[in-house]
């Protein structure tokens, strides 16, 4: 009878242990830091499938499981969450049932230039700035960029995190984010583009992106500069001259900024710039790589934010008498 006992009672403890030793082990993350919302209103098991779906959870019964059995199911807490290291699932618990939600938030602006984007994290007070006293070489190798120039690699957005959060923690999930939308809209891009990878698609989404006043003329402004491209015409577009012009340009650009040569001053040069020139949000991703079908070659700013958009010269030249030279 003793013996029958301890058979049954040893798989049960083989299973208690096990059971317990996998609500402590800190489960791997899908990337670090690992960001995940929690809808407002969600059920139980929508809640636990929202992490499963989002990479944290193998299985979402377990979740529902522990949750159950500890009394929790009405306890958890919407909101923005980032794990900066793995967790178990009763730390995880722990976290949002306590709502230990992120706090702090910094947005990073479409348009923006690298400069600007470092700038604005030296000034957090909230954050923890280690990159401030690294190049921007330095900063690329530490998050595991491949490229060789930081512009344009991090994606515009507003990035939820702790107090006391590392500098770099964020450039890298900035540049994770931006490669994340990046290859979605390259694998869904129209065909026949004259865009060979997609960093060539970056560079004219960054483009585009300073040349748009009007969100609505994004796709029309990308159809110009692919119908330029395609005709190995020069792109002739300003922002880039004045980024080439770097801390040089004083708000005012002339035409001899246009006539001087430097690597980014498409109105002597071919082609794109070398690299991207600001940091290019979807919206401009997606019209470099949808642009409008148009026989559109030129554009010209109306005053209003809104541009005029010619398919030859002369319909350009009096585009620009009327909205430039008020003739």
């Amino acid at each position: 009878m003793k013996k029958l006992i301890v058979w049954l009672i040893l798989p049960m403890l083989l299973v208690s242990a096990a059971l317990g030793y996998y609500l402590i082990k800190p489960m791997p993350l899908p990337a670090t830091p690992f960001i995940f919302d929690l809808k407002q209103g969600s059920s139980l098991k929508g809640t636990a499938r929202e992490m499963q779906q989002a990479g944290l959870l193998e299985q979402e019964w377990t979740f529902v499981w522990l949750v159950r059995s500890l009394g929790k199911a009405t306890q958890l807490k919407a909101g923005n969450y980032v794990l900066e290291h793995p967790v178990s699932l009763l730390e995880l618990l722990k976290i949002i049932s306590k709502g230990e939600v992120s706090q702090r938030q910094l947005s990073v602006i479409e348009g923006w230039t690298f400069r600007q984007l470092r700038e604005a994290l030296n000034a957090s007070p909230d954050i923890n700035h280690t990159a401030a006293r690294m190049t921007d070489a330095e900063i690329l190798q530490h998050i595991g960029a491949t490229e060789q120039h930081p512009e344009g690699l991090f994606f515009p957005d507003t990035y939820y995190f702790a107090a006391g959060s590392n500098d770099l923690v964020i450039f890298k999930r900035a540049y994770q984010t931006m490669q994340k939308h990046l290859q979605q809209a390259w694998l869904a891009r129209a065909p026949d583009l004259p865009l060979q990878t997609p960093y060539q698609a970056l560079i004219l989404a960054s483009i585009v992106e300073k040349e748009t006043g009007a969100p609505g003329d994004r796709s029309m402004i990308a159809g110009v500069f692919v119908n330029r491209l395609r005709k190995g015409m020069l792109l002739q577009t300003d922002p880039t001259v004045i980024y080439g012009m770097g801390e040089q340009f004083d708000g005012n650009l002339r035409r001899r900024d246009l006539l001087k040569d430097t690597i980014y001053n498409t109105y002597k040069r071919r082609g794109l710039t070398p690299t991207p020139i600001a940091l290019p949000g979807v919206a401009a991703l997606q019209a470099a790589l949808h642009p409008a079908q148009t026989d559109a070659l030129y554009f010209v700013s109306r005053g209003d934010g809104s541009s005029q958009f010619s398919s030859t010269l002369t319909a350009h030249n009096h585009a620009v008498d009327k909205y430039q030279l008020k003739k």
